[in-house]
């Protein structure tokens, strides 16, 4: 039994450098979100290529960004951790008074040249999951033991999303907080003040969309879009059209009517529309089913890393594999109709260049902890539970 103990051991730790599944999972899905870009923003400009180009730029600038992170170790993000937050919250009071107002929200920083814009609250997820995971990794014992502890991250995260209410920017709200209660969860809070908590800000959100006139719109349209079709439903009907279109086999690549300056976004917001509509239902479930992989293989990097004592590791795959989850579940319930219209892309699919970017350097991140992790399968020190003091004889 020991023998055969050992032999797992070795293989694992002698096999594939790093976990290949999640390496095909993301070169597939980024892959297929280049074609349909490419498919869906024929027409939009003159140059019928103009984004598939950019599209391929940003992804060779998202490869470059990932094996970076593949080349530094861990330790480095951890020690700057608390630096790097205060940046993106720096960025986030920056982008409030020299940002560009799009669609009533102010999200992007306008670079000079020829680059593109910055979307300052897609970096500020990297900022957020290192902090988050630097903290649990020092305080996993308090955190365990002592219920009330998990206010402080709580209180950290009250910051950047603020920032982000005053964009506003209601989405990238809700992501950051999905990702940092589920950080909590899986690092062993109090699972009753978590749903407190989550109550309690749940709360808040409808107060938050019964004040505000153009969210309860949103809302209401989002119940019923087809009252008014050609206003606050405009997005949601033209998306349902597109899914009501492709059937099961879709209408063939390339062959979409919506993307026709019908349904609006459908190179970034909307393209899970335009896959349902050209792939069909077998095409949508695919997408499902790879981003249902992704996530499950960032999870079983963070398991490995969290047996092995690497919590740093461990916590930082928990956050990315929540970023993404609640960031693609969001994107496809709000193009399918199962929630209201969100500015959210859809990692590694849609156009955008901080998107394709900070995706890239989120699946670096993995990439290096389950390299950590299969160099050294077993940490000597994890802080579970406090150190005992010498006893003095």
């Amino acid at each position: 039994m020991k023998r055969l103990q050992g032999l797992r051991q070795k293989l694992s730790t002698q096999g594939a450098p790093c976990d290949v599944w999640l390496v095909v999972v993301a070169v597939t899905l980024a892959g297929l979100g280049w074609v349909m870009v490419s498919s869906a923003s024929i027409g939009l400009v003159d140059n019928s290529y103009h984004y598939a180009q950019q599209h391929g730029v940003f992804l060779l600038l998202g490869i470059a960004a990932c094996l970076v992170m593949l080349c530094l170790p861990l330790e480095v993000w951890r020690q700057n951790a608390s630096l790097i937050l205060l940046v993106n919250i720096f960025l986030l009071t920056l982008v409030l008074f020299i940002g560009q107002e799009i669609n009533g929200s102010k999200r992007w920083i306008a670079l000079p040249g020829p680059l593109p814009s910055l979307q300052v609250s897609e970096l500020a997820k990297i900022g957020l999951i290192l902090y988050m995971a630097a903290f649990m990794s020092r305080f996993t014992y308090d955190l365990r033991r002592k219920p009330f502890s998990m206010w402080r991250p709580l209180a950290v995260l009250t910051v950047p999303a603020g920032l982000l209410f005053l964009a506003p920017d209601f989405g990238g709200m809700v992501v950051f907080t999905a990702c940092v209660i589920g950080m909590l969860m899986m690092a062993g809070a109090s699972l009753t003040l978590l749903i407190g908590s989550g109550s309690l800000l749940a709360t808040g959100a409808v107060m938050m969309v019964a004040l505000e006139p153009y969210r309860l719109a949103r809302w209401t349209s989002f119940l019923d879009p087809w009252a008014d079709q050609f206003a606050t439903g405009y997005q949601l009907t033209q998306a349902l059209i597109a899914f009501g279109r492709g059937h099961v086999t879709g209408t063939g690549l390339g062959n979409s009517v919506q993307k026709l300056h019908y349904l609006p976004e459908a190179h970034t917001d909307f393209i899970f529309a335009v896959v349902a509509e050209e792939l069909g239902m077998l095409g949508a479930i695919t997408v499902v089913v790879l981003f249902t992989l992704l996530i499950a293989r960032a999870m079983l990097v963070g398991r490995r890393a969290e047996l092995s004592g690497h919590l740093f590791g461990a916590y930082v795959s928990y956050g990315i594999g929540f970023i993404i989850a609640a960031q693609a579940f969001i994107n496809m319930a709000v193009s399918s109709g199962l929630l209201p219209t969100k500015g959210l892309t859809l990692p590694l699919m849609s156009y955008g260049g901080s998107s394709l970017l900070v995706t890239g350097v989120m699946i670096g991140l993995l990439l290096r902890t389950d390299v950590e992790t299969r160099q050294q399968p077993k940490r000597a020190s994890t802080p579970y539970r406090p150190r005992r003091e010498p006893r003095l004889s």
